[in-house]
């Protein structure tokens, strides 16, 4: 199934398994096969574990002392990815697995995401499953499908088969830090009809590229560029001059947009390409700290005719690209530095009779996540729109008091002699679900430094995943 690039590194059982992982497609929306993998490796150790319709699986096994009577302790983790690439990178990321590397002690992926978020959650809970010297309690390894589009998994998994009052999820991408609350979030997918008519006039492309992206819900306070916003800001120089002639941007909700393209049609080639142009120098500068790759490309391809969209349609795409908030709306005034509020336009898309714009919309303030959410719903509707919602979860609050938080907190400390820090992010974890369905749940978030998450530049610290292993099996060992 695998190379054995990583056969050599250190925690040995759980490379082992997370370079399996990787060989296996499992970008979100294609995770039969990783479950049935699960499935599978569950089946062959006589473990019990359960699939549910939607491939989240459920595998459990006794405490590694028969005559244990702890309590079971929860691991989860989802096994779906952002699954990008580069445009130069062959490969068919629903049908083939990624090319791993060892790069100064990071594991790497060749031009694609790498997927340790959060395939290091599932090698790290298999290896402890196929264990036969770890001391620990009862384990409900819980496998969650959908997570980067939503949570989809978390949202409809029956926990009623699950004892466990303890959960360690291990979805989180820097070491020492222990997440204990998080946002809520809902994705606004918005459509708006095209009319559209035969135009002469010279057509005009245009790329925005080079962005530097990231993840939309922890990289949001960076205020980089949205290549989907730039281009509304290049077209909104352009707006009374132009026809659109297709438009889209993007390539996952929850990541920021790191591209755009657009076809116009107009009959003032030369006017329109100055103020393409100079609009285009404006935003390098704008943003020439956060995106200095920023690169934005007007080409002519010459007199013709065309099907484009007609005056009053354009308008519309433009006005909506420019009018709906997007980005940081608002910061916390309890916790320092943390964005309470944002939305992200993660991608734009065109077919023959529609323009759909989606809207990742995060918030820790339940009723601030409400407003946001039903604003850009009225501003789509008011801009002549429809909208759907998916993916609706619920934030997870903070608790002061949190005994595994405390354990973890110990133990990082005596094995690394380093405080640990305890924080709320703004991104959306599981666990504010889990604890929705499970009553009385302690959870934590955490896990080893995985850099640029989302991105052809995810990479996966060695030495990190290693020392994060040596916490688990210690709290597990406490708990047995």
């Amino acid at each position: 199934m695998s190379n054995n690039i990583l056969a050599d590194l250190q925690p040995q059982a759980v490379f082992k398994y997370f370079e399996q992982i990787c060989a296996i497609p499992h970008g979100s929306g294609n995770v039969k096969q990783i479950s049935d993998y699960l499935c599978e490796f569950a089946r062959e150790r006589n473990l019990w574990f359960k699939q549910d319709e939607s491939y989240n699986v459920i595998i459990k096994k006794p405490a590694s002392n028969s005559e244990s009577k702890a309590a079971p302790v929860i691991l989860q983790g989802h096994i779906d990815m952002v699954a990008v690439k580069t445009d130069d990178k062959v490969k068919d990321m629903e049908k083939e697995g990624l090319d791993l590397y060892i790069d100064d002690g990071f594991v790497k992926a060749d031009r694609t995401t790498l997927g340790a978020d959060d395939g290091i959650a599932v090698a790290y809970a298999l290896a402890i499953l196929d264990s036969r010297d770890i001391s620990h309690p009862p384990i409900e390894a819980v496998f969650t499908v959908d997570e980067e589009i939503g949570m989809l998994g978390a949202e409809v998994i029956n926990t009623d088969c699950l004892e466990g009052k303890i959960m360690l999820n291990i979805d989180s991408e820097e070491e020492g830090i222990f997440l204990s609350g998080c946002a809520g979030g809902a994705t606004l997918k918005a459509a708006y009809s095209l009319k559209k008519s035969d135009i002469a006039g010279t057509k005009i492309s245009i790329k925005v590229n080079g962005l530097t992206s990231g993840h939309s819900g922890t990289d949001i306070i960076c205020q980089r560029a949205n290549a989907n916003i730039l281009m509304g800001r290049l077209l909104f120089a352009v707006k009374e001059h132009v026809n659109i002639a297709s438009i889209s941007g993007g390539e996952k909700d929850n990541s920021i947009a790191p591209f755009a393209n657009a076809v116009i049609m107009t009959q003032e080639a030369d006017k329109v390409t100055e103020l393409l142009n100079n609009t285009a120098n404006v935003l390098k500068e704008e943003y020439s700290v956060t995106d200095p790759q920023l690169t934005v490309t007007v080409k002519s391809e010459g007199d013709c005719n065309a099907l484009a969209c007609d005056d009053k349609t354009t308008q519309t795409i433009i006005n909506v690209l420019n009018f709906i908030p997007d980005g940081v709306i608002k910061m916390s005034n309890d916790i320092k530095g943390l964005v309470q509020t944002s939305l992200n336009l993660g991608v734009t898309g065109w077919d023959e009779n529609t323009f759909a714009a989606t809207y990742l919309i995060r918030s820790s303030s339940q009723s601030e996540k409400e407003y946001l959410t039903a604003k850009v719903g009225k501003m789509t509707e008011y801009l002549g729109g429809t909208y759907e919602l998916t993916g609706v979860y619920p934030a997870w609050e903070f608790k002061k008091e949190s005994d595994i938080r405390d354990m973890l907190c110990d133990s990082y400390k005596k094995l690394f002699n380093k405080d640990a820090a305890v924080e709320t992010m703004h991104a959306g974890v599981e666990c504010g679900i889990m604890a929705a369905k499970i009553d009385g749940l302690d959870c934590v978030s955490f896990g080893p430094d995985i850099i640029d998450i989302h991105t052809v530049k995810e990479k996966l610290d060695i030495a990190s995943t290693k020392r994060t292993w040596e916490l688990i099996l210690d709290v597990l060992k406490q708990l047995s």
